[in-house]
Parts: C-alpha cells; structure tokens; sequence
C-alpha cells in the first residue's frame, strides 16, 4: 500500500499541483504557482475555469473523499471494491485509492507519490514478484467490472490485460451479473451508432476465453466480452478528457442529478464548437430511439486535443436499457422532464434557445438522425447484432415517441 503525505497531479506529465493529505483523514488540492500563472496552461477541467475563462484557484479541503474532480477519476461500485481489496485500502477512502491508482488514470492525469513508487521487489522463487498481489493498478472510471487491455496483433488475436494494469489502450468490460447479454447489447449499439454517423471509437466483441491475464477468482457470467478502443490514448501519449460531472463539479453519486441534457448542450455551446454540439443532438437523439436510459453525466466527455480547448469525446456506452429496468425514463431531464415521450420537435427548439444554438439547426439534426435511424431499423433490424428481445423492447419503444 502506497502511504504518502502528498501526491504530486500531473497533467501530460508536467506537475500542476498537488493533493496533501491531512489529519482527519482529510485532503486538500493546490495548483502551483508556475501552472496558474502560465497563459498558456493546458486545461485541467472547466471547473477550474471561471466565466471569464481565468483559472479558479481556492484551496479547500475535503473529508475522507477528494474533490469532485479526482473523485471522478475513481472508480465505482463493485470496480472500485475490486481493486481497493487488491491494494489493501478501504473504498471509501478515496485520497489513498488515488495514491494506488494514480499511474494509469481516465486522460492524461496521473497522480503520484512525492519521491516516487514504491520499487518492485524482487523475483521470488516461482518467477513472480510480490507487487503481483497488488497488480492491475487503474482505475477506469464507472460501475461495471472492465479492464485495461493491450489488443494483440497477428494470428489468434485475443486481448491481452497486463498484470500491472498500465499501457493498456483498449478497455474490455465484462458480462453483468446481472443482465443478460449486455456484451452483445453495446456492440450492437454502438455499430448502428457509427451507421448513423456518430462518432464512435473501435469496437470488438471477444470470446472470454480469448482474453488473457484476466485475474483469477473473475466469475464468467457469459460467453463473450465488450471491447473499446481508448480514445484517451494515442501513440503520442495520453490524451486529456474528463467527463460532465467533472465539469459541473459533482460526485458520481449525483451523476443522475443537478443538470440536464440541456446544461450539457449549454456547456458545449459556450465552451466548443458547433460541430459538437450538432453531435450531442445526434447521439442524444439516437439514444433516446433505443430507449438508452442510463446517460447520465459521467457517459458523456470532453476530449482536449489541442490540450487548451475541448469537444465532445467519442461515444461510449450506449445501449438499449429497455430490457433491464422498468423506468420509462431518460437519466436526465432533456428540458423540464425525464419521459421519453417529452423529447420533442418543439422541446428541443426550446433547448436550443436556452444554449443560444440556431434552433432550426438543433431540430434539423434530429429530424434527420431519427429518418436515418427509421429507415436502416426497417431495413436491416434483422442483421444488426441485437438479440430479439433488444429488437422486440426497441419497436415497442419507438411506437411511443413523438419524434
């Protein structure tokens, strides 16, 4: 278990700042001088940034957890359980929880012990090291139980999860426990997503058996995995992105509360460019055609490209809910409500003068994503990939709409 007194945050490996730990299990984050008197400073997130786009420096400490930010780099739920167990913490103890995790986070923060890690030990004598018992230090963001992995090249193919949990560029997610196939429901989603033009990154649906180093003491609860490319790595190095309840400064367990898709498109508005912001009226519309009721805040980024200047990240977890939960809801408010039935022609006019966006441009992308949706649906339902019960909930679904 990693035990320092404070955590250098780095931010594409440049030092920004640092998290100290104080008594009463308490913490408390400060930029340095240099990063917020730099003018050119990459962005760490909008939250930091006041309406004048001046950087918001003032320090204050937080019990037990870190602040929303590097809370919501964590981990949650059974994945963060997992791996507190791994590295001899207490879940909710979240300052030592980064301390752990901080070499292989969302983006390009890294969180790091002042004076370094802990060296390796040495080999025993079965060729192991004793860091082993406390590998697959990451943390992914989210709730479902995935993995960090390395996709491999050649004949058989296969992923690969390395034993430290770092370098890994694609992210498989495992079986639920819980819902039958959902493996099969993203894959599926996200492949009719690309159809319809939304930016989405690759994708693979992988026998578990064909993935390897998955720690042992994994139950399988099917046959097959989700797998997604990184958009947060390149061959350049990491890439900065943070999610909307970084941006609005809330813990994830308030990532179904305290903002709407509207605020969303806002933020877009303000801070991007039109392009995004088209795309987030394309992907919300697309999810609300198959019924995805569970993008909430932390299911839609940002991604900095030019280290300054965000747009909106790729997709990632969309899938069709409506086989596993009887709420006939979206996970945020689009306006004024959360029914599916609200989502319409003129509410989003109405969104679209809130963000100040051309409404007749906000009501066009839809339009035109819900006739392209409707015509491959009857066309090609048969051979997109989701099982019938998906198909069955999604028609039913659509019969309802006003769209």
């Amino acid at each position: 278990m990693t035990d320092a007194a404070v955590l250098d945050i780095l931010l594409h490996g440049t030092r920004i700042g640092t998290i100290a730990r104080l008594d009463g299990d308490r913490s408390i984050f400060s930029f340095d001088a240099a990063y917020a008197a730099d003018p050119a400073r990459a962005t760490l997130s909008l939250a930091y940034r006041d309406t004048h786009g001046a950087l918001i420096d003032q320090p204050r400490a937080y019990q037990t957890r870190i602040e929303p930010f590097f809370s919501n780099l964590l981990p949650e739920g059974t994945l963060r359980d997992y791996l507190a167990r791994r590295a001899g913490v207490k879940s909710p103890r979240e300052y030592r929880l980064l301390a752990e995790l901080g070499a292989d986070l969302p983006g390009a923060v890294t969180a790091e012990p002042v004076g370094g890690w802990e060296a390796p030990e040495e080999a025993d004598e079965e060729g192991t090291k004793a860091q082993a018992k406390h590998a697959l230090r990451f943390s992914l963001a989210g709730v479902q139980l995935k993995f960090s992995a390395v996709k491999n090249q050649g004949r058989g193919g296969g992923i690969t999860i390395p034993v430290t949990g770092t370098g890994g560029d694609w992210i498989v997610k495992l079986p639920s426990s819980r819902f039958p196939d959902v493996p099969e429901n993203e894959y599926a989603a996200m492949l009719l997503a690309r159809r319809l033009g939304i930016e989405v990154p690759d994708v693979d649906l992988v026998p578990i058996d064909s993935i390897a180093g998955l720690p042992q003491g994994i139950r399988r609860y099917g046959a097959r995995a989700f797998a997604i490319r990184r958009f947060d790595r390149s061959r350049e190095g990491p890439v900065h992105i943070e999610d909307f309840a970084q941006v609005f400064g809330v813990y994830a367990d308030d990532k179904y509360e305290n903002a709407s898709y509207r605020s969303i498109l806002s933020v877009l508005a303000i801070e991007s460019d039109e392009e995004s912001a088209v795309e987030f009226i394309r992907r919300l519309t697309y999810s609300v055609l198959i019924g995805n009721g569970d993008m909430q805040l932390k299911n839609w980024s940002l991604i900095y490209p030019d280290r300054r200047r965000p747009i909106l990240a790729p997709a990632y977890d969309l899938l069709s809910t409506l086989p596993y939960t009887a709420d006939e809801e979206a996970a945020l408010k689009f306006h004024r409500s959360r029914a599916w039935e609200s989502f319409t022609f003129g509410e989003l006019e109405a969104i679209a003068g809130k963000a100040r966006l051309p409404a007749a441009l906000i009501v066009r992308t839809a339009k035109e994503t819900a006739e392209h949706f409707d015509d491959i649906w009857r066309e090609e339902k048969d051979q997109l990939l989701f099982t019938p019960d998906v198909i069955e909930a999604i028609e039913q679904h659509r019969g309802r709409l006003a769209i």
